[in-house]
């Protein structure tokens, strides 16, 4: 049963791909890091999406074979998964809505859907092929600003920050279920522990002299950012 399952994602992801390859169009990690800049995103943003990226990749890089999912993808969607975010806090838009539609704008079709379900996700499938935006949902989840945290300590987090209200706080709950539903699912298609494969990043990060980027490098545009103090 656990053969056929990984056959069955094998033969739906690569016929997804075909379906999409006629007119998506998948930005490289530099193209990704220029429309960073080009947005002006803060240098929080910027390293909370590195970090995203880092927990994706991590995720990525240790699924079982026959798993077919596109790195390429999982790379630019965390990268640009708050690509409109620092505008948000200017205007108060929807960074997942506005940042799926420039994407599409774009033509980066695949991508905008990651973008526009980083928040809320929609059609999850339990039993599904494991997608690209399901590991992009999950790191985003498990990574607060930079720092990479368990999903209840983000829970946590959200609660202090934005809990005002009980409909907000049960909302955020609601969320945290449909976060552990989607580690289950992942965690089915991994090779190694998904706390494991995370935890790897985390001892880089502790170790690392501060001077040092993240385990994937930074920004290599050569744009110097001014310090502005985590959201």
């Amino acid at each position: 049963m656990r053969k056929y399952k990984l056959e069955q994602s094998k033969v739906e992801g690569i016929a997804m791909d075909m379906a999409k390859s006629i007119s998506d169009i998948i930005p490289s990690r530099e193209e990704c890091e220029k429309l960073m800049v080009q947005h002006s995103m803060r240098p929080n943003i910027v390293e909370h999406s590195i970090q995203v990226m880092n927990v994706s990749l991590a995720i990525t890089d240790n699924l079982k074979n026959g798993v077919s999912l596109n790195r390429d993808l999982v790379t630019a969607g965390a990268l640009l998964h708050d690509i409109t975010k620092t505008r948000s806090l200017e205007t108060n838009e929807r960074h997942d809505i506005s940042g799926g539609e420039f994407l599409r704008e774009m033509g980066f079709t695949s991508v905008a859907e990651i973008v526009e379900q980083h928040i809320i996700f929609k059609n999850f499938n339990p039993q599904g092929r494991l997608e690209e935006r399901e590991i992009i949902f999950y790191a985003d989840k498990r990574v607060n600003h930079d720092k990479i945290v368990t999903i209840d300590e983000r829970v946590h987090y959200l609660i202090q920050r934005y809990g005002d209200t009980e409909e907000i706080r049960s909302h955020i709950l609601r969320n945290k279920n449909l976060v552990l539903a989607v580690e289950r699912k992942i965690t089915d298609f991994m090779k190694i522990d998904i706390n494991r494969a995370i935890e790897e990043i985390k001892a880089v990060e502790i170790n690392r002299p501060s001077s040092l980027p993240l385990c994937h490098p930074p920004l290599r545009s050569g744009i110097q950012y001014k310090f502005l103090p985590l959201l």
